[in-house]
């Protein structure tokens, strides 16, 4: 790697050619005890996914990356993670990008460029007998130069936002940079600080939305994020819900 794509201590890097997965390699170093910090990425993905098993079109150019991660704590607040990992990201872009463009946060795993997606985060992960994570990778791919067409919802690339031209490892460089940052703060202190900056970067926050649910969908007014990285809805009524998984469909957008 070039200077400005040197990983912070702790982490190191498997980079890859070639993979189906980055999140499949990098959970079969996990199974096989890797430590924290191992980090796998390919310069293409030939089964690139995304949450719910979606496809994510994965061409050279863009960042694939996924990262090994040992939380000592509880599976369900493990998923505080995918949120852990979206604001690092939103942070590493806009330190990276033009002055004035303020990268956002869709919950629970998009980051966004002028309300278009330019980043995802997959987090898969698994348990102990006891309830403990055992391992949880945090899976991202950032598109570059390059985003997929057709998708039902607005994408965008870094090179059309008017970032100058960057390499995958400077903007993993500076993402991990950022993600040791802020898993320092959600170990030391939960996820309270983390709540406070997701939300200055959340996108649509008052804002009607449909949630798209295991077991059907839901509309409502978001009205904040809980102190679990939860979605707190309003609903016709009155009736407050909080949602702890879902696709958010914005309405009045």
């Amino acid at each position: 790697m070039s200077a400005s794509g040197t990983l912070p201590d702790g982490f190191v890097l498997h980079a890859h050619e070639r993979l189906a997965s980055t999140n499949d390699e990098a959970r079969r170093l996990a199974e096989a005890g890797a430590p924290a910090g191992t980090v796998v990425t390919a310069a293409e993905q030939t089964k690139g996914r995304g949450r719910h098993g979606r496809s994510w079109a994965s061409p050279r150019g863009n960042l694939y990356a996924s990262v090994l991660l040992r939380p000592d704590c509880a599976m369900a607040a493990a998923t505080q993670l995918s949120l852990v990992a979206g604001l690092a990201l939103a942070e590493a872009l806009a330190q990276l990008g033009p002055a004035g463009l303020e990268p956002q946060l869709k919950w629970p795993n998009d980051v966004l460029l002028g309300g278009a997606k330019t980043a995802g985060i997959l987090l898969e992960g698994t348990g102990d007998a006891a309830g403990r994570a055992v391992w949880v990778i945090a899976g991202t791919g950032v598109n570059l130069v390059s985003c997929p067409d057709g998708l039902g919802y607005p994408a965008t690339c870094l090179a059309r936002e008017g970032f100058a031209e960057l390499t995958p490892e400077t903007v993993l460089a500076a993402y991990l940079r950022e993600l040791d940052r802020w898993l320092e703060q959600w170990r030391a202190a939960g996820f309270s600080a983390v709540r406070r900056a997701w939300l200055a970067r959340g996108f649509g926050l008052g804002a009607e939305i449909r949630l798209r649910l295991a077991g059907g969908e839901l509309s409502g007014r978001w009205l904040d994020l809980t102190d679990s990285g939860s979605l707190l809805v309003e609903q016709a009524g009155g009736r407050r819900r909080e949602i702890a998984t879902g696709d958010v469909v914005y309405l009045d957008r």
